[in-house]
């Protein structure tokens, strides 16, 4: 390792990870990429601010930027989200994507692979810089027999040991996914529970919807929030869908059929999955959002990535009904989840969920209804 590499590793993680990181020789190439990726975006991180202030600067990123301040502004001020330096700076990277995850799982499971990284523990997923690393990297498990995705990434939480600057990758989106990103990434700053995905991801979901509908209700004009609404409903459909055919390849993976047998059965669930999409989207009108999801390499790590920010989300939801929609409380009780073990945390969140009744979930859902009209 050049002298170099190793000042960089030192300055971006603790003296405990660096002994494990430079005793994983395996592991050393992929830990040194995520080590560059990741200076390559702080080093172009410039302040708000000053691009702001910046005479010379472009109008339009300004504009853009000035509603970024507001949103960054309300997520601690409303939302009790931790005030720092986060989202305060811009990084303009050059691509579309700040890194690419690479999903696996077995041709008859829908478990992911999963692999222990530094900070967040062992997670579902492999994240590269570089696109074609990640393709690489999938290339080899597809050979090794595995169902693989790769999915770029708009933004990710460094869970407050950084700054994190806002990206061109979700700047680019528009202000309403600024504020959904902002919100979701900064809950991860608040409780974070290292392996436990399922668990941090719904929780900043749950953050994230909640933290929108007060926005929605706030900011949005009315064009804004139906165009959210309708969105959010589209989603919703999509997930049921998916849920719908989990559940079906769960039971064939399950069965005593012959591999052959299965493979066909898989190869035709995911053909019918297609044509159940289609007929949903007919009635969308123009919109395509979900088309590149449902390609022809529609496979089992793909369905699997997904389920990793939903499943647990409807019992978030009813555990901040039951403290009345205040955040702070709400906050308080995961982070007191957070410190149980990996099967009793769960466990609270099954019997949270299946001790609510329908309307209860409803009413989680509902309670932030955007209602402002300009």
């Amino acid at each position: 390792m050049s002298r170099r590499l190793r000042s960089l590793v030192r300055r971006l993680l603790p003296a405990a990870l660096l002994t494990s990181l430079l005793a994983a020789c395996g592991n050393l190439g992929y830990h040194a990429q995520a080590a560059r990726g990741h200076l390559a975006v702080m080093q172009a991180a410039v302040p708000i601010e000053a691009l702001l202030d910046d005479p010379a600067g472009d109008p339009g990123l300004k504009a853009k930027l000035a509603e970024v301040r507001a949103i960054r502004d309300f997520a601690s001020r409303e939302l009790g989200l931790p005030d720092n330096g986060s989202y305060r700076s811009y990084a303009d990277l050059g691509r579309p994507y700040v890194v690419w995850n690479v999903f696996a799982t077995r041709e008859f499971s829908l478990q992911l692979e999963r692999w222990c990284l530094p900070f967040v523990g062992c997670v579902g997923y492999r994240g590269y810089y570089d696109r074609d690393e990640a393709a690489n990297f999938a290339g080899a498990l597809r050979a090794a027999g595995y169902d693989t995705h790769v999915g770029g990434v708009v933004a990710y939480s460094t869970l407050g040991h950084f700054a994190d600057p806002v990206l061109n990758t979700f700047l680019r989106l528009g202000p309403l996914e600024v504020a959904r990103i902002v919100f979701h990434e900064l809950a991860h700053q608040l409780v974070f529970v290292p392996g436990d995905t399922p668990f941090n991801e719904s929780f900043a979901t749950a953050v994230e919807e909640a933290g929108m509908r007060r926005w929605l209700a706030q900011r949005a004009s009315s064009e804004q929030a139906a165009a959210f609404a309708a969105q959010r409903a589209r989603q919703a459909a999509v997930g049921a869908l998916l849920e719908d055919y989990r559940a079906r390849l769960r039971e064939l993976y399950a069965s005593a059929d012959d591999e052959h047998r299965r493979r066909q059965d898989k190869a035709a669930l995911f053909a019918a999955l297609r044509r159940d999409y289609a007929e949903l989207k007919a009635g969308w009108g123009a919109y395509a959002g979900g088309d590149a999801f449902f390609s022809d390499d529609l496979n089992n790590a793909r369905l699997a990535s997904l389920s990793l920010y939903q499943d647990l989300v409807p019992a978030f939801e009813v555990l901040l009904a039951e403290q009345d929609f205040d955040l702070p409380r709400f906050y308080e009780r995961v982070a007191g989840l957070a410190a149980l073990g990996h099967e009793a945390r769960h466990d609270v969140l099954r019997q949270i969920l299946a001790g609510s009744s329908t309307r209860t979930v409803d009413v989680a859902r509902q309670h932030f209804r955007p209602h402002r009209a300009n």
